[in-house]
């Protein structure tokens, strides 16, 4: 299924986590795990989260499939850029979109379905990107939050906890191995927003091993570009 491909790829810059908290916003109350502040010191990774964190909503997040959310350091520029000044101390510390490891060098082009990475000694599997929810809204407070984040093209990805370990601020980030089927997040999600619904990336999504039951069912219906 995999191809050897050990090489130093990037860095962790930070390690987040929050316990599930209510908050009121816009005449309700949420419960929400997206709060998350940076920890000092190795954290432990295993089973279905890294240690010390929590998610509120687990039909959309968390399970084994969705166990460490990663966020790449490079989009938060953009985001300065692309929001107004009210957010500019929200995005002033890691975690500001509800990643549990804040990354340096690992974008989502680089990130294939089943590809395995070594975060200090946790070894993770890459299982698909993460799909905008009313939650960054909340954390931005923004209801076009949800909206900016699905047509940024700057999701981040999940993955699932492959070996259990420790990971910490600072750790190297390295390519373990390659799923021979390539399949970028990346590509799934332009597919999904219909920017670039070609017939070859859903053919490798709908046949990808790697790849969810859920999302291979919906590759498999989805229609592509005349």
């Amino acid at each position: 299924m995999t191809s050897s491909a050990v090489a130093k790829i990037g860095t962790v810059r930070s390690v987040n986590v929050s316990p599930a908290r209510d908050v009121e916003w816009h005449g309700r109350s949420w419960r929400t795990g997206i709060f998350k502040s940076p920890i000092d010191g190795a954290v432990r990774v295993e089973g279905v989260q890294v240690a010390g964190d929590e998610q509120a909503d687990l039909s959309v997040h968390g399970g084994p499939t969705k166990a460490v959310y990663a966020y790449p350091e490079e989009h938060y520029a953009w985001w300065r850029d692309e929001l107004s000044a009210g957010a500019t101390e929200v995005l002033s510390v890691p975690g500001a979109f509800g990643e549990n490891l804040t990354t340096r060098g690992l974008l989502e082009k680089d990130t294939g379905v089943g590809d395995l990475f070594r975060f200090g000694t946790t070894l993770l599997r890459v299982t698909e990107p993460r799909l905008p929810c009313s939650k960054l809204g909340l954390k931005f407070d923004d209801p076009g939050m949800t909206r900016r984040f699905h047509n940024a093209s700057r999701n981040g990805v999940y993955f699932a906890i492959e070996e259990p370990g420790e990971v910490a601020a600072g750790d190297e980030i390295h390519v373990e191995s390659r799923h021979r089927h390539r399949l970028t997040t990346h590509e799934i999600v332009e597919f999904y927003t219909k920017r670039e619904r070609t017939e070859a990336i859903r053919a490798r999504a709908e046949s990808h091993a790697a790849l969810s039951d859920a999302w291979r069912e919906w590759f498999a219906s989805a229609e592509v570009s005349s």
